[in-house]
């Protein structure tokens, strides 16, 4: 929507719109919440329906491996769909919701599974009369699809170590990446164990309707993950029009193609992108659009900080692009018709930058970067001000005299009306963490604070 556009809707019809907007996102977030746990209630009433009794010890334990079992396997599949990004999700519910469910349903997952390991097999212990060590042996090695389940476990726990945040900040995004993949791996390999060994799979209605749950699920990925992507990349015949240096350590790439003013972007939003060129080709890295969509070109700007982004800085002008989605729910919706303030780390400018362009009222600006050639776009920016009659403030932590801390103090005095305004924010997960904590402690609401993770 561009400047013009914006001033000539009323203020009224304006806040009307975002409050409905923010009422339905919050309507299908808790519809989709409500499926998730009634999908569990019904699993657990599996359980219950053919459960006679329980009786002693052995019969608890297995009882519980059971309920945890059947709990897990509902678990991958809800994590599965969760991997997808269907569309509707992600414009309804949000992507910072989206990724914050996924990383509880992973945690959840890799525990119940983990709990239903050691329930079963002293369970099983306990009836046959062994140590738990003989009879867990004796489970992998005789029962059905145990080996593979083995596996899936080891993967499982390999994706846990991978996502751990301490381990993520010595890996590259596109290690991480590769790795996380291994979900996908560890699902396909656990799911026969459930269906060969899982009493409550024995009748021909509950076996066919898991099968439909995880049909279902590995249906969206391919839909969503794979075709719809190279769907789109086919029709609007993406390839780079341009690669422009920024800063020492940052480029703007400007991609091109057919029918572009159908490709609806929203401002705020961002893609998977996957440059078809040596040693780019197998890694789709989630960039966002970093300027105001004009029917002709997309352009995003990224910082160099793993083999991907530093390789982008060579591609060629004519590199084939194939991109996924657009996605994300940082978008004007957002304000909800009040004032904007945005915060920035780094390059965590490039998504605001759209916003800044695009909020209507009276938008506010801070960007926070370690040296005065990290405030990426900083011209445009300025230009964006000067046009607007908006306000944009810098710092800087290196040289000295230029550094604004990030604390509530410090926002109530550049913004006053800080607690009345709808807080955008972009930036490494640290540096978020503490902005939340100042805005917060400045007076703005959790309901307004606004940001997304790009972590999947």
């Amino acid at each position: 929507m561009s400047t013009e556009v914006a001033r000539a809707v009323r203020p009224g019809g304006r806040r009307r719109a975002g409050r409905a907007a923010a009422g339905s996102a919050a309507v299908a977030a808790l519809s989709v919440q409500a499926a998730i746990w009634a999908g569990a209630a019904a699993v657990l009433a599996l359980w219950w329906v053919d459960t006679a009794s329980v009786v002693g010890p052995a019969g608890w334990f297995t009882g519980a491996g059971r309920i945890t079992g059947l709990l897990a396997g509902y678990a991958c599949a809800v994590l599965v769909v969760l991997m997808a990004r269907v569309p509707f999700l992600d414009r309804t519910v949000g992507t910072d919701r989206m990724t914050r469910w996924h990383a509880a349903a992973g945690r959840s997952t890799i525990g119940l599974t983990l709990a239903h390991t050691v329930l079963i097999v002293e369970g099983y212990a306990l009836t046959g009369r062994t140590d738990p060590v003989t009879e867990g042996a004796r489970v992998v090695l005789h029962y059905p699809d145990m080996l593979k389940a083995t596996a899936a476990l080891l993967l499982l726990l390999l994706t846990a170590v991978v996502s751990a945040r301490a381990a993520r900040r010595r890996l590259s995004h596109e290690t991480w990446y590769y790795l996380h993949l291994l979900t996908y791996a560890a699902v396909f390999l656990a799911f026969g164990h459930q269906i060969a060994n899982g009493a409550d799979f024995d009748r021909p209605a509950v076996r066919a309707g898991w099968y439909v749950l995880y049909v279902g699920a590995a249906a969206l990925i391919v839909w969503f993950r794979m075709l719809a992507p190279l769907r789109l990349s086919r029709r609007h015949a993406l390839r780079v029009a341009g690669v422009r240096r920024e800063a020492p350590d940052v480029v703007s790439v400007l991609v091109v193609g057919e029918r572009m003013d159908e490709l609806t972007v929203r401002p705020g939003q961002f893609f998977r992108w996957r440059f078809l060129a040596p040693g780019l080709w197998w890694t789709a890295s989630p960039y966002s659009v970093s300027a105001v969509p004009d029917g002709r070109g997309l352009r995003i700007t990224v910082k160099a900080l793993g083999g991907h982004s530093s390789a982008l800085a060579t591609v060629r002008s004519g590199t084939r692009v194939w991109a996924e989605g657009p996605y994300g729910a940082l978008t004007p919706d957002r304000a909800a018709g009040r004032p904007a303030l945005l915060l920035a780390a780094g390059v965590g400018i490039t998504p605001l930058r759209v916003l800044f362009e695009t909020l209507p009222k009276d938008p506010v600006l801070i960007h926070w970067a370690r040296r005065p050639e990290d405030l990426v776009l900083r011209h445009e920016i300025d230009a964006i001000a000067a046009h607007r009659g908006a306000r944009a403030h810098y710092s800087v932590s290196h040289p000295a005299g230029y550094h604004l801390p990030l604390d509530a103090v410090t926002l109530r005095g550049l913004v006053p009306d800080v607690a009345g305004r709808a807080c955008f924010l972009c930036g490494p997960p640290g540096w978020t963490a503490a902005a939340e904590t100042a805005l917060r402690e400045a007076g703005v609401p959790a309901h307004r604070i606004h940001h997304e993770s790009f972590a999947w």
